[in-house]
């Protein structure tokens, strides 16, 4: 198996989306309802909405490679982009996803082991993320990275507030 970690361009975009809808409706579907699962996706993942960040100067996708298959993909934002203020001294994962045939390869893994060194090579004093509380083999396997829980807010799935448990990495 070779891994190869990519960084997405404008010319990605289409496949953005569909890695993107693809990969959030395997992760969340059976929990949540059909219209909220519908809202959410057509409002995070339209065309207009990914082109405009992958704009952003302070955000980053990258996709990862399993033999030349597209296996997931990962966003990270730093400074303003960040979805709540963490400071300039923190890098968030906002988006980290693996498609379902390719979990427990350590893709995951190799995921977060980029943010870290985007994280490094920008001088950031820690990384973050959100987890929604009912997704516990993911904040198990955040446990497992050395992530902790810091706090918790909102998020918002069609009409549906849910709560996401914030962790974070302190990397110095």
């Amino acid at each position: 198996m070779t891994i190869n970690i990519k960084k997405c361009t404008f010319d990605d975009l289409g496949l953005l989306q569909e890695i993107s809808v693809e990969t959030f409706n395997e992760t969340f579907k059976n929990q949540n309802s059909p219209e909220n699962m519908k809202a959410y996706l057509e409002k995070a993942f339209n065309l207009n909405q990914l082109e405009k960040e992958l704009s952003y100067i302070s955000s980053e996708f990258y996709f990862i490679y399993s033999t030349e298959e597209i296996a997931g993909y990962l966003k990270v934002n730093t400074n303003d982009t960040q979805s709540e203020k963490m400071g300039n001294t923190a890098l968030e994962i906002e988006r980290i996803y693996v498609r379902e045939k390719f979990h427990k390869q350590g893709l995951g893994s190799y995921l977060i082991h980029k943010a870290i060194e985007i994280a490094m090579r920008q001088n950031k004093e820690k990384i973050w993320l959100g987890v929604w509380e009912k997704n516990e083999k993911a904040i198990a396997f955040y446990g497992k990275m050395d992530f902790v829980q810091t706090g918790a807010h909102s998020f918002y799935m069609g009409d549906e507030e849910q709560i996401d448990i914030i962790m974070t990495k302190t990397l110095i």
